[in-house]
């Protein structure tokens, strides 16, 4: 399978992080921030240099993964300040896409109400009334925003975001009715928090044309006592699920890139070393 890494989370200098992607024959560069500036916010010299970087290590760039709409909440309108922000962004980052030939922009949602749905009562007196219903209204300029410009959208599933799962982001597709444009960004790690189990529910959901992109880590997750930990591939509460996941990638002949997501590090703030510690297993895995 196509298998890539978030450039920045080996490091920020893109030359080093493509070096050692060379160095672990890893081929697809997603990028995030480059140098201290997050993609969408480089000049055009900058953006030329990076392109000559990527050319050089012959590494194609899989998504150009912006942090649109995080941080948004369901006060939020489109059109106001913050979203008209985010917008602008986004279409910066997609004329960046263009000129990198990245073939996924990501997108982010709102933050995260907890309980969007319910019945027996819970309709009543434990759902955030009229909560999700905020989240399409915001999102759908990005997709007709992503139709004319001829780009491909994934939405992440995140932590703490409104789409933490992947029956969320298959909603949010089905209720945009935007399957051709708006794909999900899969990480399965987090949505662990939600306990979305990867396989085979989380799978399940995205399998038949919902699934753009894939990030891969492992984390050990303790919602009651809200704390999370990264982990080292394999030794957190994914690892028996990697390899299923990967066989049913496998089984359906899935041609977008799993990226590995470096943001582990062995408790001295190595991200490098942690890349080191766990690229082995991913590749033996998913490769």
């Amino acid at each position: 399978m196509k298998l890539g890494v978030i450039c920045d989370g080996i490091s920020r200098d893109l030359g080093h992080a493509l070096n050692v992607m060379d160095e672990f024959g890893l081929d697809y560069a997603e990028l995030q921030f480059v140098g201290d500036t997050e993609v969408g916010d480089h000049s055009k010299e900058q953006i030329a240099a990076i392109k000559d970087l990527l050319e050089q290590h012959n590494k194609p760039v899989s998504c150009l993964s912006r942090h649109i709409f995080a941080g948004m909440t369901t006060a939020n309108r489109p059109g106001d300040e913050l979203h008209v922000k985010h917008m602008d962004a986004l279409r910066r980052v997609i004329d960046m896409a263009h000129e990198l030939g990245s073939p996924l922009v990501r997108i982010m949602t709102s933050k995260k109400e907890q309980i969007l749905w319910g019945s027996n009562g819970a309709e009543k007196w434990n759902v955030a009334k009229g909560a999700w219903e905020t989240l399409p209204p915001l999102i759908a300029p990005a997709v007709e925003l992503a139709k004319a410009e001829g780009a491909t959208l994934v939405v992440e599933t995140g932590n703490g975001t409104m789409v933490n799962s992947n029956y969320t982001a298959r909603r949010l597709i089905d209720d945009l009715d935007a399957k051709d444009t708006l794909k999900v960004l899969w990480d399965p790690a987090n949505n662990c928090w939600c306990h979305e189990r990867a396989y085979p529910d989380g799978y399940e959901e995205v399998r038949d044309g919902y699934l753009g992109h894939v990030h891969i880590k492992d984390v050990m997750v303790d919602t009651p006592r809200a704390t999370l930990e990264v982990r080292e591939m394999g030794t957190g509460q994914l690892a028996d699920q990697f390899q299923p996941m990967a066989d049913a990638l496998r089984a359906d002949n899935y041609d977008g890139v799993i990226s590995f997501e470096s943001v582990y590090h062995p408790g001295n703030g190595d991200f490098e070393a942690g890349f080191r510690h766990s690229i082995g297993l991913f590749k033996q895995i998913f490769g």
